[in-house]
């Protein structure tokens, strides 16, 4: 894979100070749910909930730090649809956005 980014050394720290926030808070909600699953005191029917809400916290945690990986290896920002820059206003109102906003609507509209 090609190492190139349309972004800024500023512009790339931005973005990583972001998602180290994201990480951070991911980290301790994910943390807070299964210390909540694993207390006697909750409901069993409850815990289905929560161990519904762990899967998802994964999830983001293993976005996030993919995310982390391609500002490091300065391949962040570009579409997964047509592979073009992704302009930094987007990125920066949604650091995780993985496509431009043609392909965006063409994705949300299949």
């Amino acid at each position: 894979m090609s190492v190139d980014t349309h972004l800024s050394t500023v512009q790339l720290d931005t973005i990583r100070e972001e998602l180290e926030g994201q990480l951070f808070r991911w980290t301790r909600q994910l943390a807070d749910l299964e210390t909540a699953v694993n207390d006697d005191a909750v409901e069993v029917s409850a815990k289905s909930g929560l161990l519904a809400d762990i899967v998802s916290a994964e999830r983001n945690l293993a976005v996030v730090r993919q995310a982390l990986r391609d500002v490091t290896e300065l391949t962040y920002g570009r579409c997964d649809g047509c592979g073009l820059a992704i302009p930094f206003e987007r990125l920066k109102a949604r650091p995780l956005a993985r496509f431009c906003m043609l392909c965006q609507r063409r994705h949300e509209s299949r």
